[in-house]
């Protein structure tokens, strides 16, 4: 099959992605490339997301041009060159052609060029280092087109320098594996040595920015190849210890079966059960209670109506597909009982039994046993029945 020599579809003809070319290129017509992800999707037949542009006009120039233009343009990160300009209501991040001047693993200072190949020279992977022209023809600098065409993830030139200039691209070289990657091929051995190397450095990248990378490579289709290269080189130990790769491949298996959509934190409660996984990744505070919800869910073994009546439809959803995937098939009509569980309503409250007990602990103690009682019944016992259970002055009875 011949290798491709040009992209199409059709976000290259949108009237807002011709808007922006035509303002960025100028009555001079300089040179304005696409380039990165939309490329590298285009190519490997993936659907095209954000829109990234890359030119030699410095980002002052491009803003004045953008705004001439009618269309809106804010300095997002103009001090690394980056301006997002607007048009049919979409963002295009424009960025001037830059070179690295000085790292310090965490951040850049960057200088501008006119030299597309200087450019490319400072992005994280060859696949990422590959442009269009406006008309959809490729551009490759570095000779990177035949790693995005087999789908190999390596590094631009020396992957020690490309991880200490910013140790974030260690997770990136695994997220990029897990959505881009070939699965029959093994990881790039440089990029995968390298990154073992300077696992440490992940210490000095912020708990958020590394729970996003996280957040994004579980949410892979099948993550699970890459998670297991992950965990040899002892990148997954260092921001999850204790974390166990070998769940996520029959997780996976038990997804597709159930025709369940991936789920990030799903694929997380199965990697690393426990609060700690909510504090090393800084997850907000309701992907924390969900990712809780699901523990409590896989701690207390139970049908799935009552799991879903007290953990929500979807960790116990989850908590089922991660049995399923240790070797507890679903049982039969477990997404309609999910549902019903979920629906259902304790039909008493405090103000039904005030007439035979006092206000207080007793009062609690015994509508949490009626509650046990009628979940215990599949949620068939009404409220009548329910009352005729009330113990008077509280306690078990044996009713």
């Amino acid at each position: 099959m011949p290798e491709p020599t040009r992209i199409a579809g059709p976000w290259l003809t949108d009237p807002a992605t011709r808007a922006v070319l035509d303002a960025v290129a100028g009555p001079s017509g300089d040179p304005v490339y696409f380039v990165g992800g939309c490329v590298r999707d285009a190519v490997l037949g993936a659907r095209v997301g954000d829109i990234d542009l890359a030119t030699p006009v410095r980002p002052e120039e491009v803003m004045r041009r953008a705004r001439a233009a009618g269309l809106r343009a804010v300095a997002t990160g103009i001090d690394h060159g980056t301006v997002t300009v607007v048009a049919g209501h979409r963002g295009f991040e424009v960025t001037t052609f830059r070179r690295d001047v000085s790292t310090d693993g965490r951040r850049a200072v960057v200088a501008f060029s006119d030299d597309i190949r200087e450019d490319a020279a400072r992005r994280d992977f060859t696949m990422n280092a590959v442009y269009a022209d406006p008309g959809g023809r490729l551009v490759d600098p570095l000779d990177a087109r035949f790693d995005l065409f087999a789908r190999i993830v390596r590094f631009v030139g020396d992957p020690h320098r490309r991880i200490t200039e910013d140790y974030l691209r260690i997770l990136r070289f695994f997220r990029m594996l897990a959505w881009h990657g070939d699965p029959a091929r093994p990881p790039d051995p440089a990029g995968l040595a390298a990154c073992a190397a300077h696992a440490g450095g992940l210490a000095r990248i912020a708990r958020e920015r590394i729970g996003a990378e996280m957040r994004r490579l579980l949410a892979a289709p099948d993550p699970a190849p890459a998670l297991a290269a992950m965990a040899a080189s002892g990148v997954l130990g260092a921001v999850l210890p204790g974390a166990d790769a070998a769940k996520l491949s029959a997780l996976v298996a038990a997804e597709r079966a159930a025709g369940v959509p991936p789920a990030w934190l799903r694929r997380l409660a199965a990697l690393a059960p426990g609060a700690d996984a909510a504090e090393r990744l800084r997850l907000s505070r309701a992907e924390a209670r969900a990712l809780a919800a699901i523990g409590a869910a896989l701690a207390r073994p139970e049908p799935p109506a009552a799991r879903a009546h007290r953990h929500g439809a979807g960790a116990a959803r989850d908590a089922i597909l991660i049995e399923a995937a240790e070797g507890s098939p679903p049982p039969e009509g477990w997404r309609q009982d999910l549902a019903r569980g979920a629906a259902a309503r304790f039909p008493l409250s405090g103000r039904d039994l005030a007439a035979h007990l006092p206000p207080g602990p007793a009062l609690g103690a015994e509508l949490d046993r009626l509650r046990e009682a009628w979940i215990a019944a599949d949620f068939r016992l009404d409220r009548a029945a329910l009352i005729a259970r009330i113990t008077p002055g509280g306690g078990p009875a044996d009713r």
